[in-house]
């Protein structure tokens, strides 16, 4: 054998492609009392340690984690307030903390402008869109001036789907299915459903994944030994399936990557998952 085949692979990373940041401009009471319920040792202690970045990526680290998308949210009627501004500084000089910005469409004239500018200025490199909680339709027409945008900024766009428990949402703008004409008339775009359609809609989420190229499913508070409860046929679609956390609603990071890796997967699942995929969308040159 040759030297070159005797070379390993490189290795894959883990990666979260869903985590907010610990502390927001502001949080509805109902968000922080939900929270906390995770936290029963101290929340307000928890959140204020990593507040601070470098503390951050020092628990990425020991969670196993090698980069985290961080999530902008505008959301001030449901959830909370995160702002681009925030998740710029928090991850500015970081490469392993990933800029996801948010446009909401109604609170900015020109949101399409927004986020080229927030892309191209600030160095965002992904979207996340809350339909549930800021409450539009995700193929209403007003929205598609911002795809198309993003089709030509090559970024990808994470989508909230499903159910929420948060006050103010409305569950009838998480169907997946109005993913259906946005994947069809933005064919380049690289939509990610986040949460897989949770609750109403997991056979909904699967058959966009496996219908459209540019559709994938996120797995982000979802339990991983019921994944393969909700998705019968979960392994043959390991090259359509992302991870992702939530925290801080979800704690356990490494906890749930490795009860993902102990599924009954074919050979190399759990890798893609786990980060292969990801890095493909992310554009990570070493993947």
């Amino acid at each position: 054998m040759g030297h070159d085949a005797a070379q390993q692979a490189p290795r894959v990373p883990r990666i979260d492609f869903h985590v907010h940041l610990s502390l927001y401009e502001f949080h509805h009471a109902w968000v922080t009392d939900w929270m906390k319920q995770s936290y029963p040792n101290g929340y307000e202690e928890y959140i204020q340690t990593y507040s601070d970045p470098g503390r951050f990526e020092d628990f990425l680290t020991a969670e196993g984690v090698d980069f985290a998308c961080v999530l902008a949210e505008l959301s001030g009627i449901t959830t909370g307030i995160c702002t681009n501004e925030q998740v710029r500084d928090f991850c500015r000089g970081r490469p392993r903390l990933i800029p996801f910005c948010d446009v909401n469409p109604f609170r900015f004239t020109r949101p399409a402008d927004e986020l080229k500018r927030l892309v191209e200025d600030e160095g965002f490199r992904g979207l996340k869109l809350y339909p549930t909680y800021q409450q539009y339709f995700l193929n209403d027409p007003r929205i598609y001036p911002i795809y198309h945008n993003a089709q030509d900024l090559e970024i990808p766009v994470l989508i909230h789907t499903g159910s929420s428990v948060f006050r103010g949402s409305r569950l009838k703008y998480g169907d997946p299915l109005h993913l259906d004409d946005v994947a069809v008339d933005f064919p380049d775009l690289k939509l990610i459903m986040a949460h897989s359609g949770r609750g109403f809609w997991y056979d909904r989420a699967f058959f966009m994944s496996r219908l459209h190229k540019n559709v994938y499913m996120e797995i982000a508070g979802l339990p991983p030994s019921k994944l393969l409860e909700y998705f019968p046929d979960f392994g043959r679609n390991a090259d359509k399936v992302i991870f992702g956390s939530d925290w801080p609603g979800m704690p356990h990071i490494k906890l749930n990557m490795e009860a993902v890796a102990d599924l009954p997967l074919p050979p190399g699942a759990a890798e893609k998952i786990l980060g292969g995929n990801a890095a493909r969308l992310l554009g990570l040159s070493s993947c």
